[in-house]
């Protein structure tokens, strides 16, 4: 007598039936397909072994079941992604969730060489120079009104030019008399210090630092006999050919201060009312 052969599962015999070997080991298609054959994940029967299986990640699919979420379409030869547990075609996903591009208006494709800035996108290709029509790719750029400048462009056409150098201002600055300036470029006309986030005043169309101004053109004050800037002093008073500051306008002999009270000249001295009477 020949040996038996036998399904290893149910053992009955698989003379003259189809079978499936596992790991060398006969078994007959209904224990086949209990044991071994995969669950579709959409419409949860089991994948026979005649039947044509698709599988994604840890997920398999009958062909028929392989289809897009929202559309219903085979998936089978379509490019396709996953949204949390379902399948999405390459279309439904961009029309759904994919930018489009605030140049050409067409959708932003996931994978394709993009750009954002201020909350728009753009395909890398239609990032364009306002000025040379280039591409401007993942090269810097510089917007201005809406517009976006490669940094030749912006620097020879659009940039304002320094008022000291002539070369072009492309970021910070300063302004003074409707005129612009590198924070480099603006120094004090007498000691050449900068002057840019420092008090500064002029005369007439030069700047000075307040060191420079006080030495050269300030005022002096007859109190205390240093320079009136108007820098941390606050107000002064002027009386014919002489300046205080307003803390040493007071009375020579007392010290009251006369600001905004009456005072009398008497030769060098200016005196409250009560020390004139006294005399």
């Amino acid at each position: 007598m020949s040996d038996r052969f036998d399904c290893k599962t149910c053992n009955e015999s698989l003379c003259g039936r189809k079978y499936i070997q596992v790991e060398e080991k006969p078994h007959c298609i209904p224990c086949y397909d209990r044991l071994y054959a995969k669950t579709c994940q959409e419409c949860k029967e089991v994948i026979g072994h005649n039947a044509k299986e698709l599988f994604y990640e840890d997920r398999h699919y009958h062909t028929h079941c392989f289809r897009c979420f929202r559309c219903d379409r085979s998936l089978a030869d379509e490019p396709f992604t996953s949204l949390e547990d379902a399948l999405v075609c390459s279309d439904c996903y961009c029309n759904e969730f994919s930018s489009k591009c605030v140049s050409c208006d067409k959708t932003v494709m996931p994978g394709s060489k993009l750009l954002e800035y201020g909350g728009s996108t753009w395909h890398e290709d239609c990032f364009l120079c306002h000025g040379c029509e280039k591409p401007i790719g993942a090269e810097a750029f510089i917007p201005d009104n809406n517009n976006y400048y490669c940094v030749p462009c912006y620097e020879g056409r659009v940039a304002p030019q320094c008022s000291h150098c002539k070369k072009a201002l492309t970021k910070g600055g300063v302004t003074y008399k409707d005129e612009v300036w590198h924070k480099e470029c603006f120094v004090c006309t007498g000691c050449k210090a900068p002057l840019a986030g420092q008090p500064f005043t002029s005369q007439g169309e030069s700047p000075y630092c307040v060191k420079c101004f006080s030495s050269l053109y300030a005022k002096k004050c007859a109190g205390c006999n240093t320079a009136i800037t108007g820098f941390g002093d606050g107000k002064y008073v002027s009386f014919e050919e002489r300046q205080w500051h307003q803390p040493c306008f007071k009375c020579t002999r007392c010290s009251v201060s006369l600001v905004g009270s009456g005072f009398f000249p008497d030769r060098d001295q200016i005196l409250c009312t009560d020390c004139n009477n006294d005399d």
